[in-house]
């Protein structure tokens, strides 16, 4: 098991790719702290995955879109484990609006929750990482920061701004031994796309196959977790400011 009695907190953890990374980590034999705001039974049922499966972990309810919430989470979990090894930002919001019908509102819930909430989670285990030698940071972008898609502005904005948030933050704390990088996902099928998969949206689904040389329209959020485990795990103690792209092969045309 290659995360060994290490604490890893996973933002958004209760569903998709959050749900999955913190699975895996159970079974790498993390201590697994999962965070979740309005989704309670998902997250315990995820608790409930890693726990008969041998592992350890508890849920953790905390909007992390606010920084005292944030602060009390960072808290709570040292108060239980004594230590946080690995942080996986995952938590994020996805609004498919142009820009004429962006507001204000739309434009500050993404901005705030998918790369203001990154930042400041940071900051709040930094004393801590200082302290212990070091730690790890997955924040997971999209392709949609790496690129960029119509009808998605702030999404796009939010998730291009933690690509290179990422990159300011590693040519920062890279002297105390903290890794911070960043995974981003191709179409991966959550609940946050929904939307754009169910009914009447055929077409759609026929287009995405096309975009990909592997002809996969949506993948799971089960084949983001080699890469997260690898980021978390000593294998990457050399990675610094990186954005791997899961996706499919979208990137390569």
């Amino acid at each position: 098991m290659r995360l060994q009695n290490k604490v890893a907190i996973v933002t958004g953890a209760s569903l998709g790719i959050g749900s999955a990374i913190a699975n895996r980590f159970g079974r790498e034999g993390a201590k697994v702290a999962v965070n979740y705001l309005k989704s309670e039974n998902s997250a315990n049922d995820v608790v409930k995955g890693i726990t008969s499966a041998g592992g350890t972990a508890k849920s953790f309810k905390a909007d992390v879109s606010k920084v005292a919430e944030i602060e009390k989470l960072t808290q709570e979990v040292l108060r239980e484990w004594g230590n946080v090894d690995i942080l996986v930002n995952n938590a994020g919001v996805f609004r498919t609006v142009p820009v004429m019908e962006t507001t204000e509102e739309i434009w500050d819930e993404q901005l705030t929750l998918n790369l203001r909430s990154c930042f400041f989670f940071v900051k709040s285990l930094v004393p801590h990482w200082r302290e212990s030698g070091g730690g790890k940071v997955i924040n997971i972008s999209s392709i949609a920061g790496t690129g960029a898609f119509p009808n998605c502005p702030a999404y796009c904005a939010s998730k291009g701004g933690l690509v290179n948030l990422t990159r300011a933050l590693a040519a920062e704390l890279g002297k105390d031994q903290i890794n911070v990088n960043s995974i981003a996902p191709g179409n991966v099928a959550t609940a946050l796309n929904a939307h754009v998969r169910g009914p009447g949206n055929e077409e759609y689904m026929a287009l995405m196959k096309t975009l990909t040389p592997t002809g996969i329209d949506f993948l799971d959020a089960e084949d983001m977790t080699g890469t997260a485990v690898f980021l978390a795990s000593d294998d990457s103690k050399m990675i610094h400011g990186e954005t791997i792209l899961v996706d499919g092969g979208w990137s390569v045309w």
